[in-house]
């Protein structure tokens, strides 16, 4: 069956050429209408969005939740096919689409951890940064990744996230790697608001949920020395382009206690969400682990 993945691949492929130069209307027209086949589909992703929104708005009656996900939905099918102009389109195609607004002085060289909560524009902030990096003879930016099932198209990807001088590093690799991109004074981008292995995690709340959150936030800012910023991609109120806002860095952080940390940083992303919940990638499991005892939420 190699030859049926080989077609896959190509079709995926130039799918994505395809879509990354069209005109831009035409590529956010057919994600929306994408996503919106998406919200009304029955599939397992569609059953995860909503269990989501209604542990995490239970006030929402199911009018609202309903309305809320096809939202979610349309703006998740828009940011699918406009990571082909992200990853396959020039620099200036990704910086007319994304504008890059910081609190701190870029390309500094100080040790920084950047998080990059799972907004739908996600990728296109830390992409627009490596574009901003390379023109300015900035460091460069690190990235952790999480493998993709297609090992074609994952390597891909990693070569398209660095085509502008970007590092991605595996996030099942040793922190060491990723630590001394600090201590070189580049920015490392971590999105920590998923639900991985519990080894290296503790349940903290979010949205008054406890939820299963890596702590490699607050070691990795103890162990580098790195300050610790807030890097959040959101829809423009026109709705034809992103805009990235870099945080200053968070006050005393991190303490001297990994918990706490980790909890300070879940209520950060909870007020972020709050603010724009249609785009926050609900499709994900954030609760798939529980604490012992607990049962699943997503059955």
């Amino acid at each position: 069956m190699i030859w049926l993945h080989n077609i896959f691949n190509f079709l995926a492929l130039n799918l994505l050429r395809l879509f990354a130069f069209l005109p831009y209307a035409i590529t956010i027209f057919i994600g929306y209408g994408l996503g919106w086949l998406a919200a009304h589909t029955l599939n397992e992703r569609a059953r995860v969005v909503k269990t989501n929104l209604r542990l995490c708005f239970p006030n929402l009656n199911d009018d609202e939740i309903n309305h809320l996900a096809i939202e979610h939905w349309k703006l998740f099918g828009r940011s699918v096919i406009e990571r082909s102009r992200i990853w396959l389109g020039s620099g200036k195609q990704i910086t007319d689409m994304v504008t890059i607004n910081s609190a701190i002085t870029l390309g500094d060289r100080k040790p920084r951890l950047l998080i990059n909560p799972h907004f739908v524009g996600l990728e296109g902030g830390f992409m627009a940064l490596s574009v901003l990096a390379n023109q300015h003879d900035w460091p460069r930016g690190a990235g952790l990744y999480q493998n993709m099932k297609n090992p074609y198209l994952n390597q891909k990807m990693i070569e398209w996230r660095n085509r502008f001088g970007g590092k991605s590093i595996e996030r099942q690799s040793r922190l060491r790697d990723l630590i001394r991109e600090v201590k070189n004074g580049n920015a490392a981008i971590i999105a920590p608001d998923i639900d991985l292995d519990p080894r290296d995690s503790v349940f903290v709340p979010f949205f008054g949920i406890q939820a299963n959150t890596i702590t490699s936030v607050s070691r990795l800012a103890k162990l580098s020395g790195a300050e610790v910023c807030f890097m959040t991609t959101t829809l423009n109120k026109d709705r034809k382009g992103y805009t990235c806002k870099i945080s200053a860095p968070l006050p005393n952080f991190p303490s001297d206690d990994v918990e706490m940390d980790t909890a300070r940083l879940n209520q950060c992303i909870e007020e972020l969400v709050r603010e724009r919940p249609a785009e926050y990638y609900w499709v994900h499991k954030r609760f798939k682990h529980r604490p012992p005892g607990e049962p699943s939420l997503y059955t």
